[in-house]
Formats: structure tokens, sequence, C-alpha cells
């Protein structure tokens, strides 16, 4: 591999080009010339096109080895037409791409009543939004079997970093659900997706499905008190489930309506992954330190 096409340029997207670009060429789909700019900064290649706009993705075709889709479906709907589109792009030419990357969620699982599961688990989506990458996943695998690229794809949980913690919520009060009724969630922090990410490029195996979790075990509450206690905060009140459908949106109800427990031994065996931050609570005291890092010294009086 020589050249990668990064397709989705957020936080994750951005995290990973900076390794990539010491080692390849590296080209990344951005849709405006302010998106452009940063991942230039980056040190990447900027190819301007929207997955909405299919006519505007005619230069993917035969550009790059290999391709790290990160980009999320459209917000409404029970299909993908952005990762359609992509996958049109790079198949318009006789040159294709020698390996594709997919970063999918965890959702596509549904709820498992609290259940311990890997990847051999059957999709059961009960969400349009799991619904979506359920839909890519399955274009995705289609693709491959059609053409021989060769796609892993990632199934990626809760995504945390020091910039992506729910602070303004815990300030605000906004209570969790009683232990006794609440969810298990699973957690990778955004610098491990991105490492795991690249490590499937050289050591995913094709058509492989990868659960990309850390080692936490943890309910939905505890995370949040786990965040309070980092950062010095109240942990958030504790109401009953009939209570909280009153507090919080659909959205956010939604997540609290699914519970599983997911290990992440394929991508230990597999993928030989070392994880920087094996659980949340290394990441939550990495992220507390880098906090600290950027506050001035307290002035001692003299």
């Amino acid at each position: 591999m020589k050249r990668i096409l990064v397709v989705g340029c957020g936080d994750v997207a951005q995290r990973a080009i900076p390794w990539l670009v010491r080692r390849f060429r590296v080209f990344a789909l951005v849709r405006r010339p302010e998106a452009a700019a940063e991942v230039r900064r980056l040190g990447a290649v900027p190819v301007l096109g929207d997955l909405d706009d299919r006519h505007s993705l005619s230069r993917l075709a035969g550009v790059a080895d290999a391709v790290l889709h990160f980009a999320p479906p459209p917000a409404q709907g029970k299909t993908d037409p952005r990762t359609r589109h992509l996958l049109a792009a790079l198949a318009s030419r006789g040159s294709l791409p020698q390996h594709l990357i997919y970063i999918s969620t965890t959702g596509v699982y549904g709820d498992c009543g609290g259940a311990s599961i890997d990847e051999t688990r059957p999709c059961r989506p009960q969400t349009p939004r799991a619904q979506r990458r359920v839909d890519a996943e399955r274009q995705l695998r289609g693709f491959g079997r059609r053409t021989g690229v060769e796609v892993c794809l990632l199934r990626a949980p809760g995504i945390y970093a020091a910039d992506r913690l729910p602070l303004e919520r815990i300030r605000r009060g906004t209570p969790v659900l009683h232990a006794v009724e609440d969810v298990h969630t699973n957690h990778i922090h955004a610098d491990d997706l991105a490492r795991l990410a690249v490590l499937a490029l050289f050591r995913g195996r094709s058509g492989r499905v990868y659960n990309v979790v850390d080692d936490t075990r943890l309910q939905m509450g505890a995370y949040f008190d786990a965040v309070a206690d980092t950062f010095g905060l109240a942990r958030p009140p504790r109401v009953s489930r009939a209570e909280i459908i009153d507090l919080l949106s659909p959205m956010t109800l939604s997540f609290m309506a699914e519970s599983r427990r997911i290990g992440n031994e394929r991508i230990r065996r597999e993928l030989c992954a070392e994880l920087r931050y094996p659980t949340v609570l290394q990441g939550l005291h990495a992220a507390r330190q880098a906090l600290d890092a950027l506050q001035p010294p307290t002035r001692l009086p003299e």
C-alpha cells in the first residue's frame, strides 16, 4: 500500500491521519473548503466531494490502494445512500482499492438484555440509526464479495476522549437510572479506535467483523459516576426508569433501552491490539492530567 483514502474526516480520522501521513500518501474526502485547510494542515491531500452527491465523487476512482471509511450514514431513513455512492465511485473505473475498513457501531446488535456477547451475535437493530449501519455493512460485504476487495467491519461502542466527555450533562445534574434498572455499556477511547482502524488495514481478515471495545465492564450510571469523580463534580442523581422518561430526549432514552457486555478477544487475538487505554478509568485519568496541564499554575502567597 502506498496511497490511503480517508472518508469522513471527523475526530477519529483526524487522530489517524498524522500516523498515516508519515508512511503513506494520504487523500481525505472533504465537503467544505474550510475542512480542506484542516486536513492539509495534518499532512493529507484534500479531495472535495460530498457523499450525498454521487456526481461529486468521480475523482475517488483509482485514487488509493486502501480506504478508511469513517463517514456516518444520513440522520434519517433505514438505509445508507452515502456508502452506496462511495462504493459506486470506487468501482467506476478498473482500479479498485485492495482494502476497505469501515467503522460501524455495536448498536447493530440491539438489546441483548445485559448478556455477554461477541461477534457471532446476530444483528437485531432496534433503532433506525442502527438499521442504517446494518444496511451499510451489507453493502460493504456485498462489494467485497463481488470485487475481491478485502473489507473489514469495526463495530465501535461509545467513543470518549478528553474532549468527548459528558461534563456539561453532569454539571446540569441530569439524572441516570438506579443501578437495579440500569443498562450495561461499552467504551473505546478515540485514540485507540483510530489505532485499531489502522491496524485492521494490515492485520484484519477479509470479510471479518471486529468489536473494537476496551476491557471495561460498567453500567451507564457507573460511567457517569466515574467521570464525575475524576473531575471533582457531584455524581448525577439516580431515578427510576418511569421517572426518567419525562426528563430525557427520545434519542438519549434510546441508549438506555439497550444493554450488552461485549468482549474484545478477537481484536486481541487477530489484530494483536494493545490498547493505550484498556479501561475507562485509565482514559479518564489521562484526560484529567491533560486538563490539569492546561491550567495556569496557582500563585502562592508571598
